[in-house]
């Protein structure tokens, strides 16, 4: 087989991988994540499946963290999901397993540059990426390079102060969850077939998405803001109240001149995750 970059996706419920050859992202896989163990029985866990892909000739690994990372020294300060992951020397202990170049960011950071490398970011050089799942994550790219800020905590307006909570609270399937004791999926059948509450849950969380948006245009006025996770389906139920919030935002030209697009790759943590691998200065370049 031809050189391959492997991306990992590391969560709270499962570890997914995929190489990408050629510019194509093949052999997904996928295993439970073994959330409460120890550090030492995950990590092991982690290089047994990496383990798995020994058939392809790997140029490097890049890993997709659900939390804080140090992006430098590759160390995970900590994951909220997996209580023992915490101030884990993941890409020490990866590159002196396989002998190759470890990058390690947070998730919302590589579904930023995954849909910038390989999705529909692909024209823009600055462009935010926002994924609204279980929990709303954001990732920043600026003249085509991802800024992660200290330990990758750039993008986090999840955590910003919102109404009586966050934006996380408001904008991710939290809001479904704790205000019509839904999620969000079954919302989204109910109301395409017209369940009055559910088009009612879907234009509430359309209203504060756009406070959400209209915050990321205050701080950087981007060219694009791509969104991705599982709700992103559910578009069409929530686009007219979003952009009906974002018209109160101040500075109509920038708003003009902003396009809201709708991630395609339905395995964008994983593209993220290989086009953190710097290739270009012990590699060839393949990205």
């Amino acid at each position: 087989m031809g050189k391959s970059i492997l991306g990992l996706d590391i969560g709270g419920t499962g570890i997914k991988g995929g190489v990408l050859i050629d510019g194509h992202l093949e052999d997904i896989r996928s295993i439970p994540t073994p959330a409460l163990e120890s550090k030492e029985f995950i990590l092991e866990t982690i290089a047994e499946f990496i383990q798995s892909y020994e058939i392809h000739d790997l140029l490097g690994i890049g890993v997709g963290i659900p939390g804080l990372v140090e992006t430098e020294s590759g160390v995970v300060v900590g994951l909220s999901n997996i209580p023992s992951f915490q101030h884990v020397e993941l890409k020490k202990f990866l590159t002196e397993r396989f002998g190759l170049p470890v990058f390690v960011n947070n998730d919302a950071n590589c579904f930023a540059i995954g849909v910038h490398k390989f999705g529909v970011g692909r024209p823009f050089k600055n462009l935010v990426g926002i994924t609204l799942g279980t929990g709303t994550g954001g990732g920043i790219v600026i003249n085509g390079h991802l800024y992660s800020g200290v330990n990758s905590a750039a993008g986090e307006w999840c955590s910003a102060p919102y109404l009586d909570k966050n934006y996380e609270y408001y904008c991710s399937g939290k809001f479904f969850q704790n205000f019509f004791s839904s999620k969000p999926k079954a919302l989204a059948k109910r109301a395409h077939s017209g369940d009055p509450e559910a088009i009612r849950a879907f234009e509430e969380f359309g209203t504060h998405l756009g406070e959400l948006l209209k915050m990321i245009l205050y701080s950087l006025a981007p060219e694009a803001i791509v969104l991705g996770g599982s709700i992103r389906k559910s578009y069409p139920l929530f686009k007219k109240s979003m952009y009906r919030s974002l018209e109160t935002f101040a500075y109509p030209t920038v708003l003009e001149n902003l396009k809201i697009l709708i991630s395609e790759l339905d395995e964008t943590a994983i593209h993220g995750a290989v086009a953190l691998v710097d290739v270009e200065e012990d590699l060839v370049r393949v990205l």
